[in-house]
């Protein structure tokens, strides 16, 4: 069992068309408020991040946004949450953010959410943490992506076992069951002594 103090929620500056999208994300934020578990995302007021971040506040939870100097008026640093942390760059904001959380979660989003998720993804793979981290597939969102993990694994590139520690659900309060319940697998040797 996973103790969970502070999640980092990674998702789009953009709202997306759907309207279960912000849904998703305002239920998120005020969820891990109510269960006293903190936030850790990327320190935008817009799109999905603002919703996420205006609904824990509004819940009474801590949020912490963690954004380059570069995105601050890009992506609108969010002034109204419990802190602020303006860093360098963007490297400098994901570590930061995982060392900050003690589980990943990732909400519809483009280009960075992906790239943000599947990097702490791949540091659970190599051993670098044992934290969860899952995809909160919203009306479907993440299906192709799921299925693409899948043809992964078929195709020999991503081990199965691997495969199961990408947490799914379409619920927040079932993600935040699976992130608490995880357990992170002994990580296994790449290649044995007949492969190269």
């Amino acid at each position: 069992m996973s103790e969970l103090k502070r999640v980092c929620v990674f998702c789009g500056s953009s709202p997306g068309v759907r309207p279960g999208y912000a849904a998703a994300a305002r239920a998120m934020g005020t969820r891990l408020a109510e269960r006293g578990i903190g936030v850790v995302y990327g320190g935008g007021k817009v799109g999905l991040m603002g919703v996420v971040a205006d609904a824990a506040m509004a819940a009474g939870g801590e949020v912490i946004g963690v954004i380059p100097e570069g995105l601050v008026a890009r992506e609108v640093g969010h002034a109204g949450v419990t802190e602020l942390r303006v860093v360098r760059t963007m490297h400098e904001r994901k570590a930061l953010m995982a060392e900050l959380s003690d589980a990943f979660v990732a909400l519809p989003g483009g280009f960075g959410t992906w790239e943000e998720y599947f990097e702490v993804l791949t540091w659970a793979q190599l051993g670098i943490h044992p934290k969860p981290c899952g995809l909160l597939n919203v009306e479907g969102y993440y299906g192709p992506l799921l299925a693409m993990m899948d043809h992964a694994v078929a195709e020999g590139f991503v081990r199965p076992e691997q495969r199961a520690t990408v947490l799914e659900a379409a619920d927040p309060a079932r993600m935040l069951e699976l992130l608490a319940a995880f357990r992170a697998p002994a990580v296994p040797r790449w290649l044995g002594p007949d492969e190269t």
